[in-house]
C-alpha cells in the first residue's frame, strides 16, 4: 500500500511540474516573441516620380534614417536610375515597380509631378496592390492624390496640402477629406498636409511604431521643433483664399 501510494504521489507530482513547465515555457516564449516583433526591421518603400517635391520624401527621411536598426529605405520608381525632383536635383531610385521588395511602410510624396502620375495607370495599380499588403500607408502632400486616385483612401479620413486641397480632394470623391489637419491618422493610413508637415507626421508615427523615447531622443538629435499636434493647421485659410495657387503648389 504504501508502494502504491508513493507511486501516485510521484504520478501527480510529475505531472504538476509538467503543468508548471509548461506554463513557464510558454510565457517565456511569448515574451520572447513579443521582443523579436519589436526587433524586426521593417522596409520603407518611398515611392519617387519626376517631379517630387524634396522635403516632403527628405524631411521624413531624415527622422527614418536615423533608426538603421529599425528601420531599411528602400527609394523605389517605375524606372530605375535618376528621378529628377521638382527642385530639380535628381536621386537614384533603387529598384524599379516590378522589383520592389514586400514593403512595411508604404510612403508617398507630393509634388508637380502628382499632376501626371495620377493618369499614370502602371503606377496607380502598384500603389493598390502595395497598399493592401502594407502595415501602414504614409503620405505627404498631394501624395495623397495618388492614394486617393487608388482608393486606398476611399471612406477613410484623410487630409493633403491646402494649396492644392481642390484639386486634390477631386481625385477621391469617397474620401472623408479633412480641411484642417496638420496630419491625419486613420486606422493603418496617416496622410499629412504640405511639404513640411510630412517630418510631423514621421515623427508621429515613430512615436506610434517605437515609443515617444526615440521619439524625443531623434527630435533632440535633429534640433527639431516638432508641431505634436495634429490639428493645429496654420494654413488651413489657404483653402479659403489661395485656391487658384493650388493649380501650380504642391
Amino acid at each position: 500500500m504504501k508502494t502504491a501510494g508513493k507511486n501516485v504521489f510521484c504520478f501527480y507530482f510529475i505531472k504538476m511540474m509538467c503543468v508548471v513547465f509548461i506554463f513557464f515555457y510558454t510565457m517565456v516564449s511569448q515574451a520572447t516573441d513579443t521582443k523579436d516583433a519589436s526587433n524586426t526591421t521593417k522596409t520603407l518603400g518611398v515611392l519617387v516620380f519626376p517631379g517630387f517635391e524634396l522635403l516632403d520624401v527628405f524631411g521624413p527621411l531624415e527622422m527614418f534614417g536615423n533608426l538603421p536598426d529599425k528601420i531599411k529605405i528602400v527609394l523605389i520608381a517605375q524606372h530605375i536610375g535618376p528621378v529628377a525632383s521638382a527642385q530639380g536635383v535628381s536621386v537614384l531610385a533603387d529598384v524599379d515597380l516590378q522589383h520592389a521588395p514586400m514593403i512595411d511602410l508604404l510612403f508617398i510624396p507630393g509634388g508637380l509631378g502628382t499632376r501626371k502620375e495620377v493618369n499614370n495607370q502602371a503606377l496607380i495599380q502598384w500603389i493598390q496592390q502595395r497598399a493592401d499588403k502594407a502595415e501602414m500607408i504614409l503620405s505627404v502632400c498631394t501624395g495623397a492624390a495618388l492614394l486617393a486616385k487608388a482608393g486606398v483612401l476611399d471612406d477613410h479620413r484623410a487630409t493633403s496640402n491646402k494649396l492644392a486641397f481642390q484639386w486634390v480632394t477631386e481625385q477621391g470623391p469617397r474620401v472623408k477629406w479633412i480641411e484642417k489637419a496638420r496630419w491625419v491618422e486613420d486606422g493603418n493610413i496617416v496622410t499629412s498636409s504640405g511639404v513640411a508637415a510630412g517630418t510631423d507626421m514621421s515623427l508621429y508615427v515613430i512615436s506610434r511604431l517605437y515609443g515617444d523615447k526615440i521619439r524625443d531622443e531623434l527630435i533632440n538629435l535633429t534640433e527639431y521643433i516638432w508641431n505634436d499636434d495634429p490639428t493645429m493647421d496654420p494654413f488651413f485659410k489657404n483653402i479659403k483664399t489661395n485656391t487658384d495657387l493650388g493649380k501650380d503648389s504642391d
